[in-house]
């Protein structure tokens, strides 16, 4: 706490509770200001429990009845917002630290019908009023989780020297290959230029051209690894798969470097780094966010994330792991079979079962993988790989990028694609090539990761789906 003097007026600078709880200054006098979690009125004084979201602590006040406004902001429901100044005491109760109120003011109120309320609220009508659901202890414990796994992302890459770059939202280009693409267009939604064959005239659209929002910043970054050796993006990124599972968004962030001169084996030990990073950062920055998850949310998440922290991850090929799974004797609901991608009931029970701890899967079928991946010599694979983790399966893809023209070229022409929207693509083949390599890691997935909530529309704060585009 500090003060600053405004026209010669002496003001209190509002204290964050967080940093109540952290610094414990006894005795000096505070402001704080937050929402109501509870309200206790006895007959000569109440108690007050404020929250103002920089902690998952709760913050309790003692108002006297001799206090300006007493009956009215004891009347205040919960949700309601007040600015309370007085004295941070040593608490008397469970808590640490409570506040000596000398002023109540009240900022606004809630009225009964307010949606929040002490009793249990489904996460399914949470998500229909997402506006409010950062003022519950779960939401605003993972939405702290959130931004500190951001802020470990870019201290993990900056502490490897890594520049930071900002790829285009808008392309022309289908980069996965899949066709899982928004279209971005000016022209009539509903008499568009066409051609005499009916045929719409993207030439007269605003880029000149058909185009879409990003479905990854991958190709983008390879350039810049082929010019500043490593880079990593951390961006929006949309796909208009028609998917209403638990794993899967329309919009959502993806963190992707891109390493010049880098292996397979190199980018594979750069993913299984950054994923124990992670988990690290948050047990120790987070430690009373892990604690409600570890309670409430997953029985033993603690335990799980601390294995991963400090394990090694096991490397096996693509064709080891489909022989594991045959031989295992298990009953799968999707069958394994040599050419089809591992299913996450396989990938569970390579690292829950087989393993016990978290996996790498590397030199994937080259028809069940994307264009830019690197050829193996057999014909059949190509330099791909999976790191999977306990209790989820797959977190990371990457792969080692096709360097040699020839042979990158072919595969697109294989696969139909229109080479003169990758032709700056092919110059990075043409001009001063190099083995490169790098992977994408949703970052949504890794904040369900390490929080345990099982459901990906609860980890971001305006979950986009099909059929759902509020707030």
């Amino acid at each position: 706490m500090y003060y600053v003097n405004i026209k010669g007026m002496s003001k209190v600078k509002r204290n964050l509770i967080r940093k109540l709880y952290d610094e414990k200054p006894l005795g000096e006098k505070v402001l704080i200001k937050g929402w109501i979690k509870s309200l206790r009125k006895n007959k000569s004084f109440s108690f007050i429990i404020l929250n103002d979201g920089s902690s998952q602590k709760d913050i309790q006040i003692i108002a006297n009845d001799d206090l300006n406004g007493y009956d009215e902001f004891t009347k205040c429901l919960i949700g309601s917002a007040l600015s309370i100044e007085g004295e941070l005491v040593e608490s008397q109760g469970n808590q640490a630290i409570e506040v000596k109120a000398s002023r109540v003011e009240i900022i606004g109120k809630t009225p009964q019908e307010y949606p929040l309320q002490k009793k249990g609220t489904s996460r399914e009508f949470l998500r229909e009023i997402a506006h409010l659901r950062p003022r519950t202890n779960l939401f605003s414990a993972v939405f702290r989780v959130r931004h500190e796994l951001a802020q470990a992302t870019h201290q993990f890459f900056s502490e490897k020297n890594f520049y930071y770059i900002h790829t285009p939202i808008l392309t022309a280009m289908d980069a996965e290959g899949a066709g899982e693409l928004f279209r971005v267009s000016t022209l009539d939604a509903e008499n568009p230029p066409k051609d005499k064959k009916g045929k719409v005239i993207w030439e007269k659209d605003y880029f000149g051209r058909e185009s879409f929002l990003c479905v990854t910043g991958q190709l983008e970054a390879e350039a810049f690894a082929c010019g500043m050796g490593s880079v990593y993006t951390f961006g929006p990124t949309f796909r208009s798969e028609n998917s209403n599972t638990t794993r899967h968004l329309s919009e959502f962030w993806m963190i992707e470097p891109e390493v010049a001169f880098a292996d397979l084996d190199e980018i594979a030990e750069l993913g299984s780094e950054y994923i124990q990073y992670m988990i690290k950062h948050a047990l120790e920055k987070c430690p009373d966010e892990m604690k409600l998850f570890n309670s409430f949310v997953e029985k033993g998440l603690i335990e799980r994330l601390e294995k991963v922290a400090h394990s090694e991850f096991t490397k096996i090929t693509y064709t080891e792991a489909v022989d594991i799974l045959q031989k295992s004797g298990q009953s799968f609901e999707y069958a394994v079979e040599w050419g089809s991608d591992l299913q996450t009931e396989h990938e569970r029970f390579l690292t829950d079962q087989h393993f016990n701890g978290p996996v790498i899967v590397t030199d994937y079928p080259r028809e069940i993988k994307a264009f830019y991946m690197k050829q193996n010599d057999d014909g059949k694979t190509v330099r791909a790989m999976d790191i999977l983790v306990p209790g989820v399966g797959e977190i990371i893809g990457g792969s080692q990028r096709e360097e040699e023209l020839d042979k990158l070229s072919q595969r697109m022409d294989e696969l139909g694609l229109e080479k003169d929207i990758y032709d700056w693509y092919l110059d990075l083949r043409r001009f001063g090539t190099v083995p490169h390599s790098g992977f994408g890691l949703g970052f949504e997935r890794a904040v369900m990761y390490i929080t345990g909530v099982n459901n990906i529309r609860d980890v971001i704060p305006f979950a986009r789906t099909p059929k759902s585009i509020s707030f």
